[in-house]
């Protein structure tokens, strides 16, 4: 499979994950919701894993077998992603309720880098931190005209916050 292949398969997932993510996050709270809040509690640590695996094994793809070499913020977003990974894992295997404690932190701050390293990619002229031979302005595609792995990473990101908001909230009200 080419990167764009890839890339073009990955987007509409990017699109879609996050407002269902927010929709969950706000349907759990209703009174007729039970079986949603019962899906959040007994699936969705399984499904944030799922959406940090698949964020992980994707900048994996795009920097090793694709070739695309990682700018300064990517790896700051990596470094924001990579232990998510396997703080989901854990906290999915050991059904760790409290895991949002530390998953959330670590997402909003993955969620500010990538926020950031996507207005450097639409508005490239400012001065930046990274390297003028690899800047942070450069994307290597755009799907749709506007998805790139900067704005991949931050609805990864933005998936996992509002799905422990909703697993939050199936809690409460449960």
């Amino acid at each position: 499979m080419t990167p764009f292949t890839v890339a073009s398969i990955l987007a509409p997932i990017a699109l879609v994950m996050p407002v269902l993510s927010v929709a969950l996050a706000v349907a759990a709270g209703a009174p007729a919701s039970r079986w949603l809040r019962a899906f959040l509690i007994a699936r969705g640590p399984w499904i944030a894993f799922l959406i940090a695996a698949t964020a992980t094994l994707g900048s994996l793809y795009f920097s090793e077998i694709a070739r695309f070499a990682p700018c300064e913020f990517c790896w700051f977003q990596r470094t924001a992603m990579y232990p998510l990974t396997v703080v989901l894992f854990v906290a999915a295997v050991t059904r760790d309720e409290r895991a949002w404690r530390y998953v959330v932190p670590i997402a909003v701050i993955g969620l500010l880098l990538s926020t950031y390293h996507y207005q450097l990619e639409l508005f490239p002229d400012q001065p930046n931190v990274c390297s003028t031979t690899l800047p942070c302005s450069a994307r290597y595609f755009a799907i749709y005209g506007f998805i790139s792995i900067s704005f991949m990473a931050g609805a990864c990101f933005t998936s996992i916050v509002a799905l422990h908001l909703a697993m939050s909230r199936a809690r409460r009200f449960e």
